[in-house]
């Protein structure tokens, strides 16, 4: 996959069209060897929703995200039916992994604080926990973290931005008997672009996904520096 140059989206007043994938998310999640099928199906059948949010260091947008979260409608069953809420965060400058990875968990933390509704309780809130998932606005996700200085390939994005995916629709494959299969496809997509397996990737259970956020390589003494609020 070829490296997209990276450039400012234009900052306009928030309209129905504003909220459309622009043209370099098309690009990038079309490019032939983007490796998650579920994000290709979702762009292709009008299941990415777009909320841009200016610079992940900043607070100033975190109402705007949790709104569009709760508008976010319900997947359906089959990766044609994905849906996707990403936050673009143009006016984010050049991060290093390191700090890309500080500032996700702050963004995240500073969401969650700022969320009156209750954590989903088909995840656990405790980020150690293999069960772990991101509640917010009273719904499990899972997330993708991708900025242009990315050492997976796979997110090596043009602007730094966070998908939020439903954990519903993961639940729905598995269900089906799909789930399987669909991850088979993406890791082997993924190992084919980057030339080697993605080694935190982890099946939901077996370990905490909060490894797998930001696309940094952790080592076994990594510690998520996120905290959920003990429920009243």
């Amino acid at each position: 996959m070829q490296p997209y140059p990276k450039h400012p989206i234009d900052r306009v007043r928030e309209s129905a069209a504003d909220r459309q994938p622009p043209a370099m998310l098309d690009a990038f999640i079309g490019d032939a060897s983007f490796p998650c099928i579920g994000a290709k199906s979702a762009i292709g059948h009008n299941g990415v929703s777009v909320c841009r949010a200016g610079d992940l260091r900043s607070a100033d947008h975190d109402g705007k995200i949790l709104a569009a979260l709760r508008a976010l409608p319900a997947g359906g069953k089959m990766p044609r039916d994905f849906i996707s809420l990403v936050a673009l965060f143009p006016a984010t400058p050049d991060l290093s992994e390191f700090e890309f990875e500080r500032h996700l968990w702050c963004r995240l933390q500073a969401l969650h604080d700022a969320d009156p509704s209750a954590w989903d309780a088909a995840v656990d809130a405790d980020p150690s926990s293999p069960r772990f998932g991101m509640s917010l606005a009273g719904r499990a996700f899972y997330i993708v973290g991708m900025h242009p200085n990315s050492s997976r390939l796979a997110r090596r994005a043009p602007t730094t931005m966070l998908a939020f995916n439903p954990h519903s629709q993961f639940d729905s494959l598995r269900a089906s008997g799909s789930f399987e299969r669909f991850r088979s496809v993406i890791h082997g997509r993924d190992a084919a672009l980057q030339g080697e397996a993605n080694p935190m990737l982890a099946d939901h259970g077996e370990r905490s996904e909060a490894l797998q956020y930001s696309g940094r390589q952790v080592g076994a003494d990594w510690a998520c520096p996120f905290s959920a609020r003990k429920p009243s």
